[in-house]
């Protein structure tokens, strides 16, 4: 069967859809022929889409949604009244059917399925159901038992349960399915993957709602094959694309090794966004000899007792040992942190203010207010009627929800400046101060820098351009 694949994600600076690279790759694998149709470079995404559509015959179509908004409580920008635009298009260009996938699309699948009028979704992964759902419709057989798949009945949207299968399973990734060079020339970095899953019990995170709650490893020597094939295609700054990247801890030794083992450690450099636990000195050293540079910490908070409540698992001085050891290694440090969640205090945001100063990262990024995605404890706690009176947004699915403790809501705008001052290792997920801005959605500095030839982590761009 003819699949056409169709990335909407059109944010600047671009970010590769891995996602869609690896289902091509399964698709292809499985004896389909795969078109990919990329908006992100597209002036006039329905113009586009007429022309692609316009001499080809389909069997499916798959639309990814990455991100149903820009997670910033300070613009609340969403992404799916675009989205829902882009699928009518699709539906007025070709009679094929049309399903639905992507993290975004995953956490609130009958909704965006409803509003986009779309024929079937796929949450969680689509790497091993597409191929599957290709292969019935081609020979006209019976689908709706296939896992991860959301279908109508009588009207209803049915959601079948997952099969999160071992990533050890997915074919071989060429990288090539995706023009992976002009997203490395255009957004600076590349992405991949080490491990699928999160079992964390962080009350904000969407990730084991779309991923899964149980952590899958991808086998070192697949890991590492992948890597080749990008530094084949010249692109030498990569990032993983995992939730944190040492749990567990000996997963992470293992790729380490192995990318040193083969003498890529002098010809990348790499990012992670990592847990401060376990972070022991001996993963520092084999990070760093294995060509990571940079280290993003999901520190979240500097008050113990507010980790707790954030289903965090360490400690402020994990926090700062992890810094610590990850900086006498010469790998460069972002904290992130979340302020605003329930129980937020105002000696809470200074205890994490001191912190940070105490640690000296590079950067800390400061994120105020916390998005509510359906799934979530958060969201739970907002269905039991505990959080009403914090709530801003959610009138519709176009408006996101978020949550800022209102408490703190009167002054935590200038208790911040009070705190943090003209302190510029701090960003702020706050399009209004551009020059400290770290939301990655439409920051033109960002945009600037890797036109000028910067690469990296975006928050490490944003560090170093001037």
């Amino acid at each position: 069967m003819q699949v056409a694949l169709i990335n909407t994600n059109r944010m600047q600076p671009p970010v590769a859809p891995i996602a869609l690279d690896y289902i091509a790759e399964a698709l292809n694998t499985g004896g389909h022929e795969v078109k990919l149709l990329d908006l992100c470079w597209e002036d006039n995404p329905e113009s586009a889409i007429k022309r692609f559509f316009g001499g080809s015959e389909f069997g499916l179509i798959g639309m990814t949604l990455r991100n149903t908004d820009d997670c910033a409580f300070t613009s609340r920008q969403s992404f799916l009244s675009g989205f829902v635009d882009l699928v009518k298009s699709v539906r007025e260009n070709s009679g094929a059917p049309v399903v639905l996938g992507g993290v975004g699309f995953s956490v609130m699948p009958e909704e965006i399925l409803s509003l986009s009028k779309a024929d079937y979704g796929v949450w969680g992964e689509g790497e091993f159901v597409l191929p599957q759902l290709a292969n019935r419709l081609s020979k006209k057989e019976s689908h709706e038992d296939l896992p991860n798949l959301v279908w109508k009945r009588n009207g209803t949207w049915q959601r079948n349960p997952p099969s999160w299968n071992s990533p050890a399973d997915l074919p071989a990734m060429s990288r090539k399915c995706v023009d992976n060079g002009r997203y490395f020339r255009m957004g600076g970095q590349a992405g991949f993957e080490t491990k699928r899953g999160c079992s964390g019990a962080c009350i904000y995170c969407a990730d084991p709602v779309a991923k899964g709650k149980r952590v899958r490893l991808r086998p070192p020597a697949a890991v590492v094959n992948e890597i080749e094939q990008l530094i084949a295609q010249g692109i030498d700054v990569l990032h993983t694309c995992d939730g944190e990247f040492n749990i567990p801890g000996q997963h992470a030794l293992e790729i380490c090794r192995e990318i040193t083992r083969r003498g890529l450690g002098g010809r990348i450099r790499w990012y992670a966004y990592c847990s401060p636990i376990p972070f022991s000195r001996e993963l520092a050293k084999e990070m760093r000899a294995a060509g990571c540079v940079g280290i993003d910490f999901g520190a979240d908070h500097g008050d113990e007792a507010m980790l707790k409540r954030l289903g965090r698992d360490f400690s402020p001085a994990d926090i700062r040992n992890a810094t610590c050891r990850a900086k006498e290694e010469g790998m460069t440090v972002m904290l992130d942190l979340l302020f605003g969640s329930p129980g937020e205090t105002r000696e809470g945001i200074a205890k994490t203010v001191e912190l940070v100063k105490q640690s000296d990262p590079h950067r800390a990024g400061v994120s105020l207010g916390v998005r509510v995605y359906p799934g979530t404890d958060l969201a739970k706690e907002v269905r039991s009627g505990e959080c009403v009176a914090g709530l801003s947004g959610g009138k519709d699915l176009f408006d996101p929800l978020f949550f800022l403790e209102p408490r703190i809501a009167p002054f935590v705008f200038d208790w911040l400046n009070t705190l943090i001052g003209d302190d510029d290792r701090f960003l702020f997920f706050d399009p209004s101060k551009p020059k400290q801005n770290y939301n990655y959605n439409s920051n033109q500095r960002l945009v600037e820098a890797i036109q000028k030839g910067y690469r990296g982590a975006f928050w490490d761009i944003l560090r170093t351009y001037r």
